[in-house]
């Protein structure tokens, strides 16, 4: 891929974004960015290390403070001032397994202009395989580890709420994992260690 940083800037990126804004976001950040390696390892077509750097910058924009879904044009226009324009982009379709920017409108809490940019920014482009990686690895990832997808559902609901697009937005990622799968050819959990631990430990 063009126009991301290095592994070790992504690392030092997300580590001063952690000393502005500390919270269990940057653990997040670091597991969806191993999930990503560890799957495109299997795949034919996508980098590890690019993935690997995708998914520790997909929540960047947390470095702003406490927000919603404002971090993702947060992070889409820090990416775009470092000139990473790649990752910017992963900033903003990481959310979106369904491609559908209704989806967010309970938790929007930024601008009605920043909302209408993430609108037609979804609304211009076909997802990439890239997009789809971190959209999983998003859903794979609790900043203790990995889980199952269902887990992460329930943790981001019991969170944020839920609306009519919710059961659409999850069977979105269901499809997701399931391309993955067929075309890796495993199931996507045995690559991710401590499944098991993650999911059957309470956190909510």
């Amino acid at each position: 891929m063009r126009n991301i940083p290095s592994l070790q800037t992504a690392l030092q990126i997300l580590a001063e974004a952690e000393s502005r804004n500390p919270g269990p976001w940057a653990a997040h950040s670091r597991n969806v960015g191993e999930a990503a390696r560890r799957i495109a390892e299997k795949t034919s077509d996508l980098h590890p290390e690019a993935a690997e750097i995708l998914g520790i910058l997909h929540d960047i924009g947390r470095r702003e403070g406490v927000s919603d879904m404002r971090h993702i044009i947060d992070g889409y226009r820090y990416m775009i001032r470092l000139g990473y324009d790649d990752a910017a982009r992963i900033c903003l379709t990481h959310s979106f397994p369904l491609q559908n920017v209704h989806t967010m409108d309970d938790n929007w809490d930024g601008t009605p202009e920043d909302y209408a940019e993430v609108s037609r920014f979804l609304d211009s482009i076909t997802y990439t395989g890239y997009d789809r990686l971190i959209q999983l690895c998003d859903a794979l990832a609790l900043p203790s580890g990995f889980c199952l997808i269902e887990k992460r559902m329930v943790e981001v609901g019991l969170r944020r709420g839920v609306n009519a697009l919710t059961v659409p937005k999850w069977r979105a990622f269901f499809d997701i994992q399931r391309s993955f799968e067929q075309q890796i050819g495993c199931p996507v959990y045995s690559l991710l260690p401590g499944v098991v631990e993650n999911t059957f430990h309470s956190t909510l």
